[in-house]
């Protein structure tokens, strides 16, 4: 019998759900609101309904259930900790709860490292072995493979790329996501303005201030406007100076850069690369390196948690996703 498996993509805003049989082909897809301010047991309720509705009438098909959920989390335990986008989420074990209802092995792990598992398997950085993913959005987030197994830590909450601290300004402590997620660009963008810096960005954000967010500091970019240039470019050299720390602890072949702020593409590509050539340790630790972009786009997470599950939680090599998909 072909084996299929269940994908969850628990966001703070969309829930979705999907069934891929064994060569990833996509079966059935269902999609609603999460609802996160309704509370955790709505949510769950969600949760359940949707795997239902991609569930097969025969379910001794379906070999087990793969979920992407935000950080932090224990990818071990199936543990979710306390996510920023799920309103009284705290140690909540969605692992055990999602087995006990439905009876299958539940695998859950955090969006960007089953995003990374996603990109090795079928996007950017298939038939890599090493591989870094940095999802550059609200937050910063990243997944690292290492010699085709996924890196989680005792506890499954490693690879948390966006959380390294740097200092700026003279001695404030801050952090890669705190400088240069889309939420911070927008923020310097705000301060610039008021400051009296010259730029379109407040006309692409129809005059309203406090709506010029970092979309519109991208599209005054690809305009042309010089500070919304220079403000992408900080960006980039700051998430370059976090891949460089990925370079000199991981050595990973290809660095996969997804998320919505990626979508300004050389504006903020350019600079991470000249940034990773200028501060890199040693020319070995970029030859032959790869960074791009993303490749699978909105069904990178019902994807990775299919490769999560068909993994076992990312424990096993992802070698053997070439002999399943």
């Amino acid at each position: 019998m072909d084996k299929e498996i269940i994908t969850v993509d628990l966001g703070g805003t969309q829930l979705r759900a999907a069934r891929y049989d064994s060569a990833l082909n996509l079966l059935a897809r269902e999609h609603t609101l999460t609802g996160a301010d309704d509370g955790l047991e709505a949510v769950l309720a969600r949760i359940k309904a949707i795997i239902r509705l991609v569930m097969p009438a025969n379910r001794e098909r379906v070999e087990s259930i793969g979920i992407s959920a935000p950080g932090p989390l224990n990818s071990k335990t199936g543990v979710i900790v306390a996510p920023p986008n799920l309103p009284g989420w705290h140690d909540v074990p969605l692992g055990a709860i999602i087995e006990a209802e439905f009876g299958l092995p539940t695998y859950i792990g955090n969006d960007a490292n089953v995003a990374a598992l996603a990109e090795a398997s079928q996007g950017a950085a298939q038939g890599c072995r090493h591989v870094c993913y940095i999802t550059v959005s609200t937050g910063i987030g990243s997944g690292i493979i290492c010699d085709g197994r996924l890196v989680t830590g005792h506890a499954g909450l490693a690879a948390e790329l966006g959380h390294i601290p740097i200092i700026v300004d003279g001695g404030r402590v801050s952090s890669i996501e705190l400088e240069a997620a889309g939420p911070a660009i927008a923020r310097q963008a705000r301060q610039a303005i008021r400051a009296g810096g010259n730029s379109d960005m407040l006309a692409v954000a129809a005059g309203e201030l406090e709506r010029l967010d970092a979309r519109a500091v991208g599209m005054a970019a690809a305009r042309g406007d010089a500070l919304a240039v220079e403000l992408l470019a900080y960006a980039g050299r700051i998430i370059g100076l976090g891949i460089v720390t990925v370079l000199h602890l991981f050595n990973p072949q290809i660095i996969v850069i997804g998320g919505g702020v990626s979508k300004t593409g050389e504006l903020l590509f350019a600079p991470i690369r000249e940034t990773v050539r200028d501060h890199a340790l040693d020319s070995a630790f970029t030859a032959g390196l790869r960074i791009e972009a993303a490749a699978l786009g909105d069904d990178v997470a019902l994807v990775g948690a299919a490769a999560l599950a068909a993994t076992q939680g990312g424990d096993i090599d992802i070698a053997t996703l070439d002999r399943r998909f």
